[in-house]
């Protein structure tokens, strides 16, 4: 039996690439919106992706099997009105992506609106309003094959005739409804939005037309208003407006900008967002105040907890995170580069997606002593290039009058790890890194640790370790534990504070 939602009358937070993630979603529904769209996700992502259940966040997680970041994360709080759009250009992907995703989101909408080079190259986006065939091929399988609403989000085309000759056809395939972009493939955000297109198509069709585009005049609820009638619609979906302040959809006004990211930056700790996704949003939401000094700081930080405390919330960032750590979420630093299985094994029947394979079978003959730590690179917490954990090796050595170290480095699907020969040890971290660079960096920084140039205090404090569940003293560099001196405990940043994924599992 088809569910359905009614989509009249309806304040819509519209698909934005890196900006409708779960945080955003939730910002939107708290401030009164009635349903949210994702990011555009292209339908390979999801079905390389995995679903899992995360028992600690209490969320539904999609985790790429080649370097385990959150494709797509979703939580009871959005069920019924989140709206997963995907970009497309084949009915096969489209209809296998819809009955894997159909139990977990509320409708299915596909992009036909995306005006850049990617989407356009692969068919998918705008690209498919100029081959009707395809879209109305793709739209009608959803239809037949899904048992939640599928819609689709278009642009308008130069003649307005075309526009609605267009969205007619597409709606004979039987969706619910259609979002329309008041704009053209080649139009931008500083172009006038066409109202009177949007009004045409409104007054063509009889299933409901969802207008979008106007976020250059609506700066709270009652511009939505004035939107919709002016395009003589009922619903509106809102990108750019809702990306720079949230609260536009609040009944009794916009909230101040400080209180907008506070929430905002609660609701991405609360949800085990990442860092990079999480710095993006603040950036849009900041605009021409990147600037100030504020602006500054964020875009020096690197972590989570780097931003929430430029907003005086790192306390509740730490706390969230070890509380998270301790009840066992499994986040970017347990990714491995092969599909985990059920019991925990690997399944090497996973092919490995990059050319260059590891070495681990050569590294298991190997009789030199192997000394491995959960040891991540984090760029922000080394100022100058002389205290590079390469670097200090380096000097190290030559200090001691030992031989220099020497790296090989390993690649598996998109990760890297590196291994360091070094005074006859072999040293290497656990933490699959995403670029070659940062895994030597952090291969050294797992050196200088054993060998006592780094301490393991110091590596917790700065998020590149993360403390052990066990809360014991620690006052060498060697011990495990939460440290605590005097009673106080001192914690580093935890899960996601380093790379821009975090998987429930990998």
């Amino acid at each position: 039996m088809k569910s359905s939602i009614d989509y009249g009358n309806k304040f819509i937070l519209a698909p934005m690439v890196r900006v409708g993630t779960l945080p955003m979603r939730l910002l939107a529904l708290e401030y009164g919106a009635d349903l949210v769209y994702t990011e555009e996700i292209i339908d390979w992502k999801l079905l390389r992706a995995e679903r899992h259940e995360n028992e600690v966040l209490g969320t539904i997680d999609y985790i790429d099997k080649t370097d385990g970041t959150v494709v797509f994360r979703t939580c009871p709080a959005e069920r019924g009105k989140v709206i997963l759009q995907i970009g497309t250009a084949s009915v096969d992907r489209a209809v296998a992506v819809g009955r894997m995703m159909q139990n977990d989101v509320a409708a299915i909408d596909v992009n036909m609106g995306c005006p850049k080079d990617f989407s356009i190259k692969g068919g998918m986006g705008v690209a498919l309003l100029y081959d009707r065939p395809r879209a109305k091929a793709i739209l009608e399988a959803l239809v037949e094959s899904v048992s939640i609403p599928v819609t689709c989000k278009i642009r308008v085309m130069p003649d307005p005739d075309d526009t609605v000759q267009l969205a007619k056809e597409l709606q004979s395939t039987g969706i619910s409804a259609i979002g329309v972009h008041g704009r053209t493939k080649t139009e931008r955000p500083r172009d006038p939005v066409n109202e009177d297109a949007i009004l045409r198509v409104a007054t063509a069709l009889n299933i409901p037309v969802i207008a979008n585009g106007g976020s250059q005049s609506i700066t709270r609820r009652h511009d939505i208003v004035k939107f919709a009638q002016r395009c003589s619609t009922t619903s509106v979906m809102v990108a750019r407006a809702a990306e720079w302040n949230c609260s536009i959809f609040r009944p009794d006004g916009p909230l101040p900008l400080d209180d907008v990211i506070r929430r905002y930056l609660e609701l991405s700790v609360r949800y085990d967002n990442s860092p990079s996704n999480t710095k993006y949003c603040v950036q849009m939401m900041l605009r021409s105040l990147q600037e100030s000094p504020i602006g500054r700081r964020l875009l020096d930080s690197q972590t989570m907890q780097q931003i929430c405390d430029i907003w005086d919330l790192g306390d509740y960032c730490r706390e969230t995170q070890l509380r998270y750590h301790f009840a066992g979420i499994k986040g970017r630093r347990a990714c491995r580069p092969r599909t985990q299985s059920a019991n925990g094994d690997t399944d090497e029947t996973e092919p490995a997606s990059s050319k260059k394979q590891c070495l681990e079978e050569s590294q298991q003959t190997d009789m030199e002593p192997l000394n491995e730590e959960n040891v991540c690179f984090i760029r922000s917490n080394f100022t100058d290039d002389n205290t590079l954990p390469k670097s200090k090796l380096y000097l190290h050595a030559v200090r001691n009058g030992l031989a220099r170290a020497q790296y090989e480095v390993q690649q598996k699907d998109k990760l890297f790890r590196a291994v360091i020969r070094f005074d006859g040890q072999r040293y290497t971290s656990s933490f699959w890194e995403k670029n070659k660079r940062y895994a030597e960096q952090a291969a050294a920084l797992v050196c200088l640790l054993k060998r006592g140039v780094e301490s393991r205090d110091e590596l917790i404090r700065n998020g590149a370790m993360l403390p052990a569940k066990n809360t014991t003293n620690c006052n060498d560099g060697e011990q495990n534990g939460v440290c605590e001196t005097n009673g106080v405990r001192s914690v580093g940043v935890i899960v996601s504070d380093v790379i821009p994924a975090v998987a429930e599992s990998c």
